[in-house]
């Protein structure tokens, strides 16, 4: 009795190679790395006679993971899992997935980041604010602030808080609202893993939002948390942001801050920024600043960082009164 010998991988991939003819098999070689071209070659070259029952194998598992992969792609884990246990059995459907997950990273709610946000915020606000602010914690930004902008504006601001005090959550409550959703999501058409919550990931959200969404969250953080809503500010607009303002803009809020605190700022500037300053200012008031940032002696971070905080308030103030525009992700600004 002929005892049959394990394929390894390189040879499940030269068997395959070999199976699909030179045309399909030159195609893909012009994708694979030089290194991997020659340790397929030496596989192909060495395997002169292919079994056809070791054929078909070969052939039939590289479905089974193309098959697992497309469906993974377009509907997530539990699709991909559901599909390939009434292709496959329950078992192999496993050790697929498991193969698959090696080269493949899936983050949670990766099924999620591929629906219009619009329906999306359709299926999301039926659920809990906590589990909204989960989801939308993983979710890109530009995705999460369109999903955002869709909510009830009560919902917007109970969610925003949410996603502001997040920390960390457990992986099996994050897989069991995972499943949940995704059963809901079998009507809809499907469209990375980045944020985790905190204040970082809710300033990402509003600065991709609209201006009116981000009034309405600011104005409700202030009211209900005036700490969190001084946090979200402060990280919305910093003090290196100068740089993407015009000029006029610049001149406006040298005008208004306190001199001691543009020396103080200046301090931990990039020397773009303070060519850009400079600029902006007179001759006489440019030599004076740099004189005293040369005066100056060693400085605390903090109270570098404090000054460059009360210029940043400043700036956010001329925004509100209309004096001055800031550009923001989402949206294209008129002036006219």
């Amino acid at each position: 009795m002929t005892v049959r010998q394990a394929i390894t991988g390189r040879q499940k991939a030269a068997m395959l190679i070999v199976a699909l003819g030179t045309e399909l098999a030159s195609t893909i070689m012009k994708h694979l790395k030089d290194e991997e071209i020659e340790a397929l070659t030496f596989e192909i070259a060495n395997v002169p006679h292919v079994a056809p029952e070791d054929r078909q194998e070969v052939i039939t598992e590289a479905y089974q993971i193309a098959l697992a992969r497309e469906a993974v792609t377009t509907g997530g884990a539990g699709y991909a899992r559901q599909v390939l246990e009434r292709s496959v059995g329950k078992q192999r459907a496993s050790e697929i997935l498991d193969r698959l997950s090696i080269t493949m990273q899936v983050g949670p709610f990766d099924a999620l980041r591929r629906v219009d946000p619009l329906q999306l915020a359709s299926l999301l606000q039926q659920e809990h604010p906590q589990t909204i602010a989960l989801v939308l914690a993983h979710l890109k930004p530009e995705q999460a602030a369109a999903v955002l902008a869709a909510l009830p504006a009560a919902l917007q601001v109970e969610v925003a808080i949410r996603v502001a005090v997040m920390d960390r959550t457990a992986p099996e409550t994050i897989r069991e609202v995972e499943a949940a959703l995704e059963t809901k999501l079998t009507s809809l058409p499907t469209q990375e893993y980045t944020s985790k919550g905190g204040v970082t990931a809710l300033v990402e959200i509003i600065n991709q939002s609209d201006r009116t969404t981000e009034k309405t969250i600011l104005e409700a953080l202030q009211t209900q948390s005036p700490d969190l809503a001084d946090q979200v500010k402060k990280l919305m607009f910093v003090f290196e942001d100068l740089l993407s303002l015009d000029d006029r803009s610049i001149q406006l809020i040298l005008r208004t801050v306190d001199s001691k605190d543009l020396s103080l700022a200046m301090k931990g500037a990039s020397e773009e920024l303070k060519a850009a300053i400079y600029r902006n200012m007179s001759q006489r008031a440019a030599e004076a600043l740099k004189e005293d940032l040369q005066l100056m002696g060693p400085v605390r971070v903090r109270d570098v960082e404090e000054a460059q905080g009360r210029i940043v308030m400043a700036v956010r103030q001329l925004e509100e009164s209309g004096q001055i525009i800031i550009s923001r992700g989402g949206q294209e600004e008129l002036i006219v």
